[in-house]
């Protein structure tokens, strides 16, 4: 039944599909962050290392966006290894 296959990929997910999801999650909130308030490197470490160009918090956005997407691919694979293993355990 469809009902019992979430439930055995969740116990055959391992600690390293939850620690890519976080840092996916995290490094998503991060680019938000950096994008809504643009002065936080600045504000938070009293130092102005792009002169108020910018510069700086794009390539931050950038950086974190592309953690988001390896991170989110890396869980990806984590997720199909866990549901073919769970569905060749029930076949």
């Amino acid at each position: 039944m469809s009902e019992g296959r979430p439930s055995s990929i969740g116990r055959r997910l391992s600690g390293r599909f939850w620690v890519e999801v976080g840092l996916g999650l995290a490094s998503t909130v991060f680019a938000l962050l950096t994008l809504a308030w643009r002065d936080w490197v600045e504000i938070v470490f009293k130092v102005d290392p792009d002169h108020h160009s910018g510069s700086l918090e794009w390539i931050v956005v950038a950086v974190a966006v592309a953690v988001t997407v390896i991170t989110f691919a890396a869980a990806r694979i984590e997720w199909r290894k866990a549901a073919i293993a769970s569905g060749a355990a029930s076949a």
